[in-house]
């Protein structure tokens, strides 16, 4: 290609013009030669079968300081290498007074994990024994390599002071085929460089306190050999053109795409993908050490491919991008750009930060500050989404940050590798928002997927049904307090799929142990926010359950039209438990459904309860979950079986509408209630003036004062048929 052919000549030309006695440190080279050879270099990648070795010294005489130069310069080689257990190799050495393997060349199978260790190399000091080393290395071979089947190259990085003779060891090496490079450090002595170094001595003596020009030398010697075949990647190697296009090369750095005829109006044969839908978005980045710089500028282009292909003048999304490792850094505001091009400079500047992934942390932070300014309220408020991009295991916990996120209305969606798939699951709260790849190249396919969950809710719950639902938790010991937050959790994330008011959909909780408790009434919040902040503050109870007398509260307590409970509104109870104290819970379960309501079990554990399944009842209302972690797993089964019963037929008398022992009238598809004497009003609500000191005697027995201490099995049988009490009386 003509780009390698300018740094050839280049690299003559600069060689050319040194006399092979002049110290290499005295070369001076304008700022704009330099400048081209390095813009060149970047473009070459060396592709090959060759064992490359580091012997790096670390010794007194070069200090720390410079050891660390001498890393950096190796890790800038590296970037230039096709680094695998097929292709290019590399190990390293460390000598002072004594060599010592830091790693051999069949350890690392990647261009990160070398990087890694070799960033992880700790200085030793100690004399100058590089004579000792390359001794070693005649002795020993390059460890982990390929038995001279292959090219060798030793790199030495050094000051050149040894305390023993080098230039013989060097030369036993040189004729065993190695190449050896002397790279000098510090203030070296180029004398000893050159007795080590492959002829011509001037391509192979390289200064690593200029590691950008070393770098740029040691390539371009290495592509005018054999040793090395040197893979140049052009604009098209990226395959930037997508879906089937063919990218065509125009030079070093230009090309263009012949797409197929769909996509041939879009820049790179993209798909014309839009964000019609009105939503705040905040790409959350992982910006920590786990997830590496390569990861973090992945991640990075992903949003700037996004918003080029998704964001146009018309769009009615807004953007803001935040990273994170140990704190949150909100680097571009959501809506704070509505230009795409300025939207796309301002993500040139998010920074990469290294440090811990504490992913919980920057969840709460995002969800409490993230958007910022974006927050509106009431029918102005747009839809809130957090998109979050990791390649690395959290450090801290996730799951209550997450609850934490969704209990704020956020949708939550990740992006990442494989290995973070389940955490991601277990963030979203659904397999459905989470997006992986198994080959880091796959992630920019995940445009159009991503563009297709920002735009389409979730199913809603039952928005065109009216529905009383009551949910009722375990809250006894046998679930203890752990379990009872997951199922908090679920619930919370099934309320979230309901339009939440006095004319659609009314939900209470009841929760059970020691005693039964209405948490809240059908009526006593209005709105969802509402309802989630009142299932967060349900309390734990512990104790022994009884299902059948929280069934039996229900009933008695919480569906009734004095507790907001709606005339003609389907009503539906769902009993969250783990399977523990619902022995009594068969009969006092039939008497709600039949007074109209119906009732779904979830049973959670690993052996399905046979009491759950006489709960359950004859049709088909129970859901089995292995474990409470998988809840989430059985959302969608849950809302498809309530939208269901929302949409059964309702007998207006059932729950009865008349209070005071009246007697419900079905009528001309309506109802009328006969009131019992001393009582008046459409529900019988009012007593009369007259009979105010008259108290019937049926409410002495079924009134609130007194019901609660009648037995159970009069309860169940208020009309005292002798079968239903024998049957009542087993269950009690």
């Amino acid at each position: 290609m003509p780009f390698l052919l300018l740094l050839e000549a280049i690299c003559i030309f600069l060689f050319s013009k040194v006399p092979t006695t002049l110290p290499l440190q005295e070369v001076h080279v304008s700022r704009e030669t330099i400048g081209k050879i390095s813009a060149a270099s970047k473009m070459m990648s060396c592709s090959a079968a060759v064992d490359l070795l580091f012997l790096l010294d670390g010794s007194h005489s070069v200090g720390k300081g410079s050891f660390e130069r001498s890393k950096h310069f190796a890790n800038m080689v590296c970037d230039s290498l096709d680094i695998s257990l097929e292709r290019v190799r590399v190990g390293a050495f460390q000598f002072g007074s004594a060599p010592h393997l830091e790693f051999p060349l069949d350890s690392s199978s990647t261009r990160q994990e070398v990087k890694a260790q070799i960033k992880r190399m700790v200085f030793k000091g100690g004399r100058t024994e590089t004579g000792l080393a390359l001794k070693y290395l005649l002795q020993k071979g390059f460890p982990g390599g390929r038995n001279a089947s292959v090219p060798q190259i030793l790199i030495i990085v050094t000051d050149g002071k040894s305390q023993g003779h080098v230039a013989l060891p060097a030369k036993q090496l040189k004729d065993k085929g190695i190449t050896v490079f002397a790279v000098g450090v510090r203030f070296p002595r180029w004398e000893e460089l050159h007795a080590m170094a492959s002829e011509p001595r001037e391509q192979h003596v390289l200064l690593a306190e200029q590691a950008e020009d070393a770098t740029n030398g040691l390539l371009s010697t290495l592509s005018s050999s054999a040793i090395c075949t040197t893979a140049s990647p052009g604009p098209c190697d990226s395959q930037p053109c997508q879906n089937g296009g063919t990218c065509v090369p125009e030079g070093p750095d230009q090309y263009h795409c012949l797409c197929p005829q769909a996509f041939g109006g879009e820049a790179n044969c993209a798909p014309k993908l839009s964000l019609e839908c009105r939503i705040d978005v905040l790409f959350l980045l992982d910006s920590s050490a786990g997830t590496t710089l390569e990861g973090f500028l992945r991640a990075k282009a992903f949003v700037k491919r996004f918003v080029q292909a998704v964001l146009n003048e018309d769009s009615r999304a807004r953007v803001g991008v935040a990273g994170y490792s140990r704190e949150l850094v909100v680097a571009v505001p959501v809506g704070e750009y509505q230009d795409v091009p300025d939207l796309l400079r301002s993500l040139d500047g998010v920074p990469f930060s290294g440090g811990p992934t504490l992913t919980g942390s920057a969840l709460r932070q995002a969800a409490d500050h993230g958007f910022g300014s974006a927050i509106r309220t009431g029918q102005d408020r747009p839809r809130r989404v957090l998109v979050l991009l990791t390649e690395s295991h959290s450090e801290d916990e996730v799951a209550g940050p997450a609850r934490h996120a969704r209990g704020r209305e956020l949708l939550l969606l990740g992006v990442g590798s494989e290995a973070v798939q389940a955490e991601l699951e277990e963030i979203t709260g659904s397999p459905k928002h989470v997006m992986v790849y198994a080959d880091p190249r796959d992630l920019f396919n995940h445009i159009p997927e991503l563009q297709g969950k920002l735009c389409s809710r979730p199913r809603p719950g039952c928005r065109a049904q009216s529905l009383d639902l009551v949910f009722m938790l375990d809250a006894s010991a046998s679930v203890g307090p752990e379990n009872f937050a997951h199922l908090q959790s679920f619930i919370r994330s099934c309320a979230l799929r309901f339009d939440v008011n006095p004319d659609v959909t009314q939900v209470g909780l009841v929760v059970y142990g020691s005693q039964v408790q209405t948490a809240f009434g059908l009526d006593t919040h209005l709105t969802r926010a509402a309802v989630l902040r009142a299932m967060s503050q349900a309390p734990y109870l512990g104790g022994m359950g009884s299902a059948g007398t929280a069934l039996l509260h229900i009933y008695d307590k919480v569906m009734t039209i004095q507790k907001g409970a709606r005339p003609g509104v389907p009503k539906a109870v769902v009993v969250l438990t783990g399977g523990k104290g619902a022995e009594d819970a068969a009969v006092p379960a039939q008497k709600l459904r039949n007074n109209g309501i119906s009732v779904l079990v979830v049973g959670v554990g690993p052996v399905l309860r046979e009491p759950l399944r006489r709960l359950a009842g004859p049709r088909d209302s129970l859901i089995h979950v292995a474990a409470y972690t998988n809840l989430q797993y059985h959302q969608d089964t849950l809302i498809e079986w309530i939208c269901g019963e929302a949409k059964r037929p309702v007998n207006l008398c059932k729950p009865s509408p008349c209070m005071n022992e009246g007697t419900c009238v079905l009528r001309n598809g309506s109802y009328r209630c006969e009131c019992q004497d001393s009582w008046e009003g459409p529900h019988c609500e009012n007593r009369l003036q007259e009979d105010s000191s008259h108290t019937p005697p049926s409410c002495h027995r079924e009134g609130l004062g007194t019901r609660k201490v009648l037995p159970l099995a009069e309860r169940l049988c208020p009309g005292g048929s002798s079968e239903c009490l024998l049957r009542a009386s087993g269950s009690s």
